[in-house]
């Protein structure tokens, strides 16, 4: 392993602990805590992954993210606090392929590197699939969007309508693995107030009428983590 991973923080003790952290995956780091210094180097270095706090000194990270983007398209990580709604969408908006909340566990921005870092070498090569039509699919199971229509080996499955949203965000990201937080914000929305626990409910009723019902493995569970659908080699 040797991509090259950019952090861009101020807070040097978070991080001093992740780039120790990645040295140990075998990645290779360099730092930087100041917004204008941090897109400088973006511009100048050949990045694999830029881990990009919002608030940061010279520079806030939402800006550093819209110019480092218009000429040098490098997949972007999001820090960002657990309140700041309005951030993540800006930052998703303006091109950041993921956002994870401080604090945060290691082991799962671990897995978002790896998964970022996939998507967007497969992605330059061509490999990334696509929706075509409406359809998605997995194996033998087929979701058509148009349609709202769910079958597998043509035998129709009748979902609700947070069943297939929930479905639909899990197959239109194939081998990432997706947070509850992250699912919950895709099928109830950012202003949300309710049980936390939905998701876990939602995936249980998927489980029970595909898993299940086919004796398949489609949704798998990350420990501490979240939930998501591999693709099939």
């Amino acid at each position: 392993m040797n991509e090259h991973i950019l952090i861009v923080e101020d807070e040097e003790k978070l991080a001093r602990f992740v780039e120790l952290e990645l040295l140990h995956e075998g990645y290779q780091v360099s730092k930087s805590s100041n917004g204008r210094e941090a897109l400088a180097m973006a511009v100048a270095g050949d990045f694999d992954l830029i881990l990009l706090d919002i608030m940061l000194p010279g520079l806030n990270g939402l800006e550093v993210l819209r110019r480092l983007l218009q000429d040098h398209p490098t997949p972007v990580i999001l820090l960002t606090a657990r309140d700041a709604v309005m951030d993540k969408v800006a930052g998703l908006d303006a091109g950041a392929v993921d956002y994870i909340t401080k604090p945060f566990a290691i082991e799962e921005l671990l897995a978002r590197i790896r998964v970022a870092i996939k998507l967007h070498r497969n992605f330059n090569k061509g490999t990334v699939p696509e929706a075509e039509d409406g359809l998605l699919r997995w194996g033998h199971l087929t979701l058509n969007e148009k349609k709202h229509q769910v079958t597998y080996d043509n035998h129709q499955i009748s979902l609700t309508n947070r069943e297939f949203q929930m479905l639909k965000v899990l197959l239109e990201n194939q081998d990432i693995v997706l947070t509850r937080d992250v699912l919950l914000e895709r099928i109830c929305g950012y202003d949300y107030v309710g049980e936390t626990n939905v998701v876990d409910v939602y995936i249980r009723f998927l489980r029970s009428k595909i898993d299940q019902v086919f004796q398949v493995k489609m949704i798998q569970t990350v420990r501490g983590v979240g939930y998501v659908i591999k693709s099939e080699e």
